[in-house]
């Protein structure tokens, strides 16, 4: 059989393969995905809203709000409803006209909010004019005005004009507050009360000193209760985002994450500040690992909880970053209290003088500016912002922001991956309460679910939703249940309960959340027992079947070739910084958590890493073995795991054949062309005939483009390839165990694979895992765990040429023999060696 035969004979085996482990894993956790383009076409899925009474979920799409019932996901999708909101087609024209491109001149409907009286407010962009509407849950129906046309108000300040634009809103007691663009250009930005009495109506004041180029993300609004809150303060709103900061001179622009946060019974100033905030104060969110010196200034998505359900002084943020400063893809998660915010909000003021220094402004006037209103205030005469005094007013104009910063250490890192959303759930209740699992949503279609127990964060899974090209956008939280979207699919999955835990070892890493493997039942249970003293992961997993603990990894052997380039991984987790030990040679270079090596006789040896962690019941880092490699030079393995040379030269020797023999038929049927067209021209042609221009019509013009299987076959068809997802990419440099931020806490186990440098293949390097070729027959043997979950085998995948074309017209571009096998590289360098074909399960 020849290679590419064997190729396409075990590529739907893959296939089936992949998908059956696929659909088997949603299945064992009564997991559902919906294509939602199903429902008429439906795409660009962008906003959810969750009627929580009847486990509805509203969905805003373009021209579209569908409406499905969560609770028959597994079962034939119910649609509830689906109204159609699209743009009229001579204002989808002008749109164009206005140089904007025909997909982005629709209606997608980026608002979704409740109003208390059985409508939701439903806002979209209507060609970049946006325009609201109410929509009847009873009849799930948009309201329509004597004319039957829909019944519509302005979007702008509302709703962003474009469909990428960020934007946040969020409904407090029936009145919406948003953070949003308010022109066509996208270059006057808002914080405003957009319904409620039109003089109530206010919004910033148009200063970069308020907002400079923000980067809204989320939004809450936090109601004060009575028991809790004994001064009678005024409910608040607090919005998040990332702008360009004024208070840092350096030639670059400086990106910060920001709190800001208003009073809701704020109806702005007499004469300063009319129809404008009175109480906008914000401030700077740190998340930096000091120890390192690391800080992240991107402020990514955030989720607001109650640590103690019911009482609002207890409500955390939890926010995701990335570094404007990485080139490479980064993550972390810190969370922020909200009365570590509260305690900001009422320090000092910042204020820049004109020596460019920034200062504390003094005096500060009374009452102080941007407080809320409360019961002291009140008897102080000031029961409305409007009875403010000129110079309070004055004072918060130009003072927005507070001196101090609200500062947090990482609970989470990750390099190599970038996280797109985040929901929490907490475990435990009260003053039993264990830790927390962050559900992570990436920009590749993964949902990843980390245990945070006091300082330690530990991987717990990774499940694969939707393609790579469909980035997870929303995640919400419901009876125990994740519902996750992104812009094509929904996918509902288990988020709380020990029983989501289907390994002893997983069970393992989720002990400090209160889960226990229980063998009997052969099934992660939950346990009110307290863990004993030690560190309870490594304790856990010594019950289980596996040969090594959380910082106890075993030996990995990498058998390598000299001059060869690999990427050692160590999964950090903790935002503690990670050391390697290794034999003395300059050839190494630390890339995050990970080590570069250039393989020589000097690099052969243990490299072990080691990462700083929390210990148990103490906040002083302890050293935590992550990843232990032995290098040794190629060499026989026996049992027959890795391809041996034999087998990979017959494979070439195939290759080899097949490209001779296409040449010599092509020459073997250039002549017989040839014959028969002297033969037909009789005695008449003369003996020069060749160089005629009868004669020349019959040859292969040099000017004619070669076929593209000659060329593609050996230059381009064995190209290293990456798939991430179902989506392969073609690297031009190699990188092997690369699972940078990807891996689970354990590491990867590699048993005994042969790394094989092949000079001839056009990239340098390449990695043959565990192939054998046996009868020119392809065998693919998977010991290699996948670098992400640590529980599936290794995606590498090799990738043959296109398969061959041959033209009707082949005497005419095929030349001589001599010319012909000129051209071809595997005459000059030495034949590329068989290749894995990747497996995706």
């Amino acid at each position: 059989m020849s290679p590419d035969g064997a190729m396409w004979t075990l590529l739907p085996m893959l296939c089936l393969l992949s998908g059956a482990t696929w659909a088997a894993t949603l299945s064992g956790l009564q997991d559902a995905v919906l294509e939602l383009k199903k429902f008429q076409d439906v795409a660009n899925v962008s906003t959810f809203l969750l009627d929580r009474s009847t486990s509805t979920l509203l969905l805003g799409a373009r021209d579209a709000i569908l409406a499905v019932d969560t609770e028959r996901l597994d079962q034939e999708p119910k649609v509830v409803g689906r109204i159609i909101w699209d743009v009229p087609e001579a204002k989808r024209r002008a749109c164009v006209a206005k140089r904007k491109t025909k997909v982005d001149c629709n209606n997608y409907v980026r608002l979704l909010e409740f109003l208390g009286d059985g409508r939701v407010y439903v806002c979209g962009t209507y060609a970049f004019d946006p325009q609201c509407a109410f929509l009847e849950l009873s009849s799930f129906t948009l309201e329509t005005t004597e004319g039957e046309g829909v019944k519509m108000e302005t979007g702008k300040g509302k709703c962003p004009f474009e469909p990428s634009q960020h934007y946040t809103a969020v409904m407090a007691a029936g009145t919406l507050y948003t953070a949003a663009a308010s022109n066509f250009l996208g270059t006057l930005f808002d914080i405003s009360r957009g319904t409620g009495a039109e003089q109530e109506r206010i919004r910033t004041e148009r200063s970069i000193n308020w907002l400079s180029d923000p980067e809204f993300v989320s939004s809450a609004f936090i109601q004060q209760s009575a028991s809790s809150n004994p001064t009678g303060d005024d409910d608040k709103i607090y919005f998040f985002f990332t702008e360009v900061a004024k208070e840092y001179d350096l030639y670059t622009k400086v990106k910060v994450p920001r709190v800001a946060r208003v009073c809701k019974s704020d109806v702005g100033g007499m004469k300063t500040l009319q129809r404008r905030w009175t109480t906008f104060l914000k401030a700077q969110l740190v998340c930096e690992d000091k120890p390192s010196g690391q800080r992240y200034n991107i402020l990514t998505d955030v989720f607001t909880t109650e640590h103690t359900p019911g009482d609002p002084s207890s409500t955390h943020f939890y926010g995701l970053f990335t570094s404007q400063w990485e080139r490479d893809e980064l993550s972390a998660v810190c969370v922020f209290s909200l009365s570590d915010i509260s305690k900001v909000m009422d320090g000092p003021f910042k204020e820049l003088k004109k020596t460019s220094d920034w200062t504390h402004p003094e005096p500060v006037p009374t009452p102080r500016p941007g407080q809320c209103l409360n019961k002291a205030l009140k008897d102080e005469g000031f029961d409305s912002s409007l009875k403010l005094p000129d110079k309070v007013l004055t004072f918060v104009r130009d003072h927005p922001l507070m001196d101090n910063s609200v500062t947090a250490a990482p609970l989470l890192v990750r390099k190599g991956i970038r996280y797109t959303k985040l929901a929490v759930t907490q475990t435990g209740s009260g003053d039993e309460r264990r830790g927390a699992v962050l559900h992570l949503g990436t920009d590749r279609g993964e949902l990843h679910q980390v245990a945070v127990v006091g300082e330690n964060a530990t991987f717990l899974q990774e499940l694969s939703l939707f393609t790579s090209q469909e980035p997870v956008n929303n995640i919400l939280l419901h009876r125990g249940r994740a519902l996750v979207g992104s812009p094509l699919s929904l996918a509902r999955v288990q988020a709380e309960g020990c029983a989501l835990y289907s390994s002893c070892a997983v069970c393992a890493r989720a002990r400090g959340l209160g889960c226990v493997w229980s063998t009997g039942e052969d099934a992660c249970r939950r346990t009110t027992a307290e863990p004993g003293p030690g560190d309870i992961v490594d304790n856990a997993l010594r019950k289980c079947d596996v040969a090594e603990g959380r910082c106890n990894p075993s030996m990995r052997e990498l058998r390598v070739s000299v001059g060869l380039p690999l990427l050692l991984p160590c999964v950090q987790l903790s935002p503690r910084s990670c050391s390697w030990e290794h034999p003395p040679h300059r050839h190494t270079r630390q890339h995050h958590s990970d080590l570069q090596v250039t393989v020589t006789e000097d690099s052969l040896g243990e490299y072990i890493c080691t990462c700083q962690e929390a210990g148990p019941g103490s906040r002083d880092p302890t050293p935590c073995r992550r990843a232990a490699y032995q290098l040794t030079l190629e060499g026989p393995i026996a049992g027959g795991t890795v391809a041996e040379a034999g087998g990979r030269h017959i494979v070439a020797s195939y290759i080899f054949m097949f490209l001779m023999g296409l040449v010599l038929g092509a020459f073997l049927l250039h002549f017989v062309m040839r014959r028969c067209s002297v033969a037909r021209q009789g005695h008449h042609l003369p003996d020069n005939s060749l160089s005629s221009d009868k004669g020349r019509d019959l040859l292969g013009s040099s000017a004619t483009a070669q076929s593209p299987s000659s060329a593609s076959l050996l230059s381009d068809g064995f190209r290293l390839t990456e798939k991430r997802n179902g989506t392969a990419t073609t690297n031009t440099t190699t990188t092997l165990f690369s699972n940078q931020g990807n891996g689970s806490p354990h590491g990867n186990s590699f048993g005994g694979a042969l790394i094989h440098s092949n000079p001839g293949n056009g990239h340098g390097n390449s990695l043959y895992a565990n192939c054998n070729t046996n009868s020119g027959d392809l065998q693919f043997v998977a010991n290699l765990l996948d670098g992400r979950t640590g529980e599936r085998p290794e995606v590498i995948e090799r990738k043959f040429g296109e398969r061959d074309e041959v033209d009707e017209g082949l005497g005419d571009v095929i030349k001589g023999p001599e010319e012909e096998l000129a051209r071809f590289p595997n005459f000059k360098l030495p034949a590329p060696l068989a290749l894995c074909e990747e497996s995706s399960i």
